[in-house]
């Protein structure tokens, strides 16, 4: 579920899998393409356009604004996950151990998206073994 929350979002997964599942590795690499693609052309398109955007009072406040109501968003799913997400000691360990990783050495996220893993994989297997 975590892997699945950091993606881009369900619908770029869901359109990879399905490709995947219609025609294999080329339909998933054209579903994937077929979702990014835009966004890769749209921001390359209106990249020279910002900076004149950018000069203009009510389109700086706009833009501003936007950037501020994307940050509020994010905060509010980080806050949504990590309450549904620390639910015992091992996971606030986790949360714990993975913050100091990221603000403090800042190790790469994949590092700790493959630890979390691990340790939860040792977790549970400690878990069954102590059953």
């Amino acid at each position: 579920m975590a892997v699945g929350q950091v993606t881009p979002g369900p619908v770029f997964t869901t359109a990879t899998f399905i490709g995947y599942f219609l025609a294999g590795l080329p339909g998933a690499l054209i579903a994937t393409a077929g979702i990014f693609l835009p966004s890769f052309i749209f921001v390359a398109a209106s990249s020279p356009i910002i900076p004149r955007l950018r000069r203009s009072t009510v389109a700086g406040a706009f833009l501003d604004g936007v950037i501020m109501a994307s940050l509020a968003l994010m905060a509010s799913v980080t806050w949504s996950l990590g309450r549904n997400a620390v639910v015992n000691l091992p996971t606030a360990l986790l949360v714990s151990g993975s913050t100091v990783l990221l603000v403090r050495f800042r190790v790469n996220s994949l590092w700790l998206v493959l630890g979390g893993a691990l340790i939860g994989l040792l977790v549970n297997a400690a878990r069954l073994w102590l059953i």
